[in-house]
């Protein structure tokens, strides 16, 4: 796998890094002929979550992406990356779509957590959240998650459900932040390495209990070299993948997630 000994909390801040690339950047680099398809038809569109339709190589796919933006006035357009459940079901929505027409669904991952204010629980949060992992258990078409930034909590799950998920080296995965898990279990947020140790969610300790299938290693590369090692990677996925009837792709994506953690 190629992941140096790094302690899990360096990992975080990592992927919390200002500077560190988003869905957007993998959008521009990876997908040919992106067009960007808004709203969720019930509410109004959540510029946190891009989707959206295009082609790697000669495959048309559907695209969806955790965006926060670059410049300040984009992160407070963007929510800083946070989705409100009109984002969690304008993905929904794209996915039914690609479906419909056979294509495969590529997510990227790179959120802190889904948006918590008043008027997203109001506008039913957790029902979209929960909806997205039902409906994806039974999409009849490939489903390849990448986590390329911090995936936090449900929010993150939300795109969380797929054939395959990989994880960029110096990304991490977790149910609750470190902070989150320090606050809650000792009363003291300072003591977020320790609970960054405890939670396992980096992509090395990820690997090793089956949660993810690949870690695409970002030691000594830009992340151009990057993009390229990652478009390699779902391109081989794609094609395996794409060969499957689609009950065996059901089956294979049910023995997927009942496997973890036994």
């Amino acid at each position: 796998m190629g992941c140096d000994k790094m302690k899990a909390y360096e990992r975080v801040l990592n992927a919390r890094k200002s500077q560190r690339p988003m869905g957007g950047f993998y959008i521009k680099r990876l997908v040919n002929n992106f067009l960007e398809l808004h709203g969720d038809k019930r509410y109004g569109d959540d510029s946190a979550i891009v989707g959206g339709i295009g082609m790697i190589n000669d495959i048309p796919v559907t695209v969806i992406a955790m965006e926060r933006g670059d410049t300040i006035e984009d992160r407070i357009k963007r929510n800083f990356g946070c989705p409100s459940p009109e984002g969690y079901r304008k993905a929904l929505r794209l996915m039914k779509q690609a479906e419909k027409f056979h294509r495969p669904i590529i997510c990227f991952i790179g959120s802190s957590g889904a948006h918590c204010g008043i008027e997203a629980e109001e506008r039913g949060q957790g029902e979209a959240i929960a909806e997205n992992l039902m409906e994806m258990m039974a999409l009849k078409t490939p489903i390849i998650s990448v986590v390329v930034g911090e995936g936090g909590s449900g929010g993150a799950l939300a795109l969380g459900v797929a054939d395959t998920v990989m994880m960029l080296e110096n990304s991490v995965y977790s149910v609750i932040s470190p902070e989150g898990c320090a606050s809650i279990l000792w009363k003291d947020a300072a003591k977020a390495d320790e609970a960054a140790e405890a939670l396992k969610l980096t992509a090395e300790d990820l690997y090793k209990f089956g949660v993810i299938e690949k870690v695409i290693p970002e030691r000594e590369k830009n992340f151009d070299e990057i993009c390229d090692d990652l478009k390699t990677e779902i391109l081989n996925e794609l094609k395996e993948k794409m060969e499957l009837s689609p009950e065996k792709l059901l089956d294979n994506r049910y023995q997927r997630f009942r496997k973890i953690g036994a």
